[in-house]
């Protein structure tokens, strides 16, 4: 409880020392702001493209994964580690989400973080019947690119349309219901 207060805390004080009154900065890369503290953010307007995330795959040694796999569909990027306790309810929502917008153009993409045995998220992944990829980043270094984002923030999710803009962040664990209406939106956009 105390890490969760402890995080929730470094968000929100990240979340102070942001201006303006959108969470996109006006140009063309996307930076992160939190206006007010919130912790869902949506963008109908003025998206901005993800940086370039790429990494390790998780289950696959050897192979890499990259956000851009997916141009073209709208992406469900997951920070998570087996660590983390909301990470183990929020996981088989995300596998429901995964399974429903598949046929629609839909891709839950995990990040995992913070876990340095690689062996631990991937039988975090087998126990629950994941199937959605993930990327596999220990120390994180690949999230650095995200500029102003709080990589305390575990779990949080980034929503990306097809043209792998950033539409929407949840600084929370969520539930497949939290996320379905706004990706059955940007599918067919």
């Amino acid at each position: 409880m105390r890490r969760l207060l402890a995080a929730l805390g470094a968000v929100l004080a990240l979340a102070g020392c942001s201006t303006g009154k959108d969470a996109v900065s006006q140009g063309g890369d996307f930076q992160f702001v939190s206006p007010g503290g919130q912790t869902d953010i949506t963008y109908d307007s003025n998206r901005q493209p993800i940086p370039k995330l790429s990494g390790d795959d998780l289950m696959n040694d050897g192979k890499q994964i990259s956000v851009a796999d997916y141009t073209g569909k709208v992406v469900v990027l997951n920070l998570w580690g087996q660590w983390c306790a909301p990470c183990r309810t929020e996981s088989p929502e995300l596998e429901k989400l995964h399974q429903r917008g598949q046929a629609s153009g839909v891709q839950v993409l995990g990040y995992d973080v913070r876990d340095f045995d690689r062996s631990a998220p991937q039988d975090f992944v087998r126990d629950r019947g994941l199937t959605y990829p993930s990327i596999y980043d220990p120390p994180g270094r690949g999230l650095l690119k995200l500029n102003g984002y709080p990589l305390s923030a575990v779990p949080s999710t980034i929503v990306l349309d097809k043209q792998q803009r950033v539409a929407a962040v949840y600084l929370r664990s969520i539930l497949a219901s939290d996320v379905l209406p706004l990706v059955e939106k940007l599918a067919k956009e």
